[in-house]
């Protein structure tokens, strides 16, 4: 192999570890806006049903 396809393989997989890296980062930043959401539902209900006492 020469140096130049060394290059290119490594360029590639860097690339794809990077993009894989990127997935699961975005699909952690939705999992914690979902948990966001309920956390801040939970409390809305909580202070209503506190507020009808």
């Amino acid at each position: 192999m020469t140096a130049k396809t060394v290059t290119v393989i490594a360029a590639l997989l860097a690339t794809m570890v990077s993009l894989s890296s990127c997935g699961n980062t975005i699909r952690g930043i939705g999992q914690d806006t979902a948990n966001t959401v309920d956390a801040t539902q939970s409390a809305g209900k909580k202070v209503d049903r506190a507020a009808k006492y």
